[in-house]
């Protein structure tokens, strides 16, 4: 794979190796404009890598070294995932400017980076995510239209497709065994989502965030019987 050389001065030492990616949208109105702020001294954000449209992979920060791209995060018991994570930025304007779908050039150029970067550390499938994975109160990135599917076939992440389940749908309001076990299996993922058996908003935004990942075609924070039975056949592989 061809990089190209783009470093940024946004990043310090790290305290872990990292083993997990974590995928974002730019969110930006170019890829332009997202270069020059991942390079910005004084925006204080940046990421390992920038995958352009057209295919063009830039390398900001290297996976050595902690980048400035997750924030306040939590994913598996783990928060604050800048120390041990690989940012890759994929340029794209998202939801305030414009989302659209992700180019071919792009998505292949992307699946390239991720073996790439396998080849040098361990990454499990259940730790390829995006932002609104591990942010889900803040962040709605790398969203609905990303390819989550492509990448589970060539290798990369985690999918799953089965039938739906029975069952009333569950939303906001309800309260109970079905609640508590839906929130369980979402924080046994990886979602910071406390069993509680009360679904609160809190819990609606991380059912959001779980289907723009693995049921992009309707994102509305409510549990219907195709939502958990994704989740359901998620943790059934045995690797999340």
């Amino acid at each position: 794979m061809e990089l190209i050389e783009a470093p940024s001065p946004n990043f310090d030492a790290r305290t872990a190796p990292p083993d997990m990616v974590v995928l974002h949208y730019t969110g930006m109105p170019s890829g332009e404009a997202a270069l020059e702020r991942l390079r910005d001294p004084e925006a204080k954000v940046s990421a390992h890598y920038l995958v352009e449209e057209d295919g063009r992979v830039f390398r900001l920060v290297p996976e050595e070294r902690r980048a400035w791209h997750a924030g306040v995060s939590f994913w598996k018991g783990r928060t604050g995932l800048n120390a041990d994570s690989i940012g890759v930025e994929i340029v794209n304007p998202g939801h305030e400017w414009g989302y659209r779908a992700f180019p071919e050039a792009q998505v292949a150029a992307l699946i390239e980076l991720l073996a790439d970067i396998r080849s040098r550390w361990t990454v499990e499938d259940g730790m390829i995510v995006g932002h609104s994975d591990v942010a889900p109160d803040r962040k709605e990135d790398p969203g609905e239209l990303f390819p989550w599917k492509r990448l589970a076939q060539a290798g990369h992440g985690l999918w799953a497709e089965p039938p739906a389940a029975p069952g009333a749908p569950l939303g906001e309001g309800e309260r109970g065994a079905g609640v508590f076990a839906l929130q369980a299996g979402l924080t046994r993922l990886g979602y910071d989502c406390a069993p509680s058996g009360d679904y609160e908003p809190r819990t609606a935004t991380v059912v959001r965030a779980f289907q723009r990942h693995w049921r992009p075609e309707r994102v509305d924070g409510i549990a219907d019987g195709e939502t958990r039975a994704r989740l359901m056949a998620l943790l059934r592989l045995g690797v999340a």
